[in-house]
């Protein structure tokens, strides 16, 4: 074997070996509360609603917040409260990114918004369905962006708080959210697939 074939082979292992450590990572919401931690997958089906939560998390919107709505076999909704200062301030709006393949299906992460015509979500607002049959009658009114891939025990737990007369917990559920990234095989080690939307 000829010395210049010999190194070519060498140098195009290296640079495949290379390529083949560097691992992919994926950004992934993180919602620390009392009650302990959930782990949000964001849709790239919906790149608006993905990019708006991934920029107010790193921003920290959310982290002097609370879950300030929640219901058993309904949702666990958090951030801005309703009022509707929270749903007209355009800097909080978003146009609806509806897909037919994103269902509200227990353990989905959707955005809030209130009555207007358009279905202009609140970015600032959002909520997890923890009813197990899913809540359908919401398909396409309101933005389905992501999913809970760990911590519905943590949903479950928060929806089930003793509440007041408009469903605000008694005892506040702080809200930490923040953007961490993880590899397939931390995906892998949650039982979450990577899901392919059409």
């Amino acid at each position: 074997m000829k010395k210049w074939t010999l190194l070519l082979i060498i140098v195009t292992g290296i640079v495949v070996v290379s390529f083949t450590k560097e691992e992919v990572t994926y950004e992934v919401g993180q919602i620390s509360t009392p009650k302990g931690e959930i782990l949000l997958w964001l849709y790239n089906e919906t790149p608006k609603h993905k990019a708006s939560f991934l920029e107010l998390a790193k921003e920290g919107y959310w982290d002097s917040l609370s879950f300030n709505r929640v219901i058993p076999n309904f949702v666990a909704q958090g951030g801005c409260p309703d009022t509707p200062a929270g749903f007209t301030d355009s800097e909080y709006l978003l146009e609806p990114e509806f897909n037919d393949n994103l269902l509200h299906e227990y353990g989905v992460l959707g955005a809030g918004r209130d009555d207007n015509p358009d279905k202009l979500s609140a970015r600032c607002q959002f909520y997890i369905v923890q009813n197990k049959e899913g809540l359908h009658r919401l398909d396409g009114d309101y933005t389905v962006f992501g999913k809970v891939i760990k911590g519905m025990d943590v949903v479950d737990a928060i929806v089930n708080v003793q509440r007041d007369s408009i469903d605000q917990p008694v005892t506040l559920i702080t809200l930490d959210v923040d953007i961490i990234t993880l590899g397939k095989k931390d995906l892998e080690a949650l039982n979450f697939t990577i899901p392919f939307v059409k």
